[in-house]
């Protein structure tokens, strides 16, 4: 795994809609990472002119390549969005999160230290409380420290790298216990299930259902705890009106064990 993580090229994918002041926190994290990933990749679910505005103002401060795809807005299509970020990405690994999340300097070289052939690796996130989330608005600050956190909120933001690797084919077996919001996967693997389904197109368990597919294909898990923390800005929540809808989609998947999906990334490629 030594070896492989030294030659691994990367993709750091970010998800976006409308919320440009979280993506500027996100992005600067994304700039300072210890290890830079290849390029930055902006999945941008159909936002209005001033995300493209905030993407090309922050471009001549990115030390890799920042590469903004948007598509027009017609609601939800989070995973078509991330679909054609992947299929644009150059990278052979790909490392996903959304732009309400502010990296740990660590995050890349984490996911990096885990990457495998034969493996996905899904990590964790430290949801912040609305008063933090809100100092940190307001200052426009890209970085947290441990200490700033209250207590309840300090085990997802530890890291070892001894307890990382412990855990990493350990923890959380189960194969949807998983944030896509931090997770990574070869480009290879994702092609060969065909990407995220597009027929999903209300909130959750998208990644759900794509991590189940690349299971049955053969692709292992991986947990990456006790390093790549990714700090969770607080928001209100999505609505679950129409979750039972990908509940049932994710049930055909397991019962079926299907590794491919109809509407998928293939067309992009």
């Amino acid at each position: 795994m030594e070896n492989i993580s030294k030659h691994i090229s990367t993709s750091l994918i970010v998800t976006t809609y409308n919320w440009p002041q979280a993506l500027a926190l996100s992005l600067r994290s994304a700039f300072a990472q210890t290890l830079p990933p290849g390029e930055i990749i902006v999945a941008d679910d159909g936002s209005a002119g001033d995300t493209r505005q905030l993407v090309d103002s922050l471009r001549p401060l990115c030390p890799v390549p920042l590469v903004h795809v948007w598509h027009e807005d017609r609601g939800f299509r989070l995973s078509a969005i991330r679909n054609k970020a992947i299929a644009r990405a150059a990278g052979d690994y790909i490392i996903q999160t959304d732009g309400d999340i502010i990296l740990s300097p660590h995050f890349v070289s984490d996911h990096v230290e885990l990457a495998e052939p034969g493996f996905f690796v899904c990590g964790s996130r430290v949801k912040l409380p609305r008063e933090a989330t809100e100092r940190l608005m307001g200052r426009g600050e890209a970085r947290l420290r441990l200490w700033q956190l209250p207590p309840a909120y300090m085990a997802n933001a530890l890291r070892s790298r001894l307890l990382r690797r412990f855990m990493a084919t350990r923890y959380a077996r189960k194969v949807d216990h998983l944030r896509g919001c931090n997770m990574a996967f070869w480009k290879a693997d994702a092609v060969k299930v065909n990407g995220y389904n597009e027929d999903l197109t209300q909130w959750g368990h998208e990644d759900g259902e794509f991590a189940y597919r690349l299971h049955f294909a053969g692709v292992r898990k991986k947990a990456l705890k006790m390093g790549g923390v990714a700090y969770h800005l607080w928001h209100s929540e999505a609505s679950k009106a129409n979750e039972q809808r990908h509940f049932d989609e994710l049930a055909r998947v397991i019962e079926g064990r299907l590794t491919w999906c109809a509407n998928g990334i293939d067309k992009y490629l």
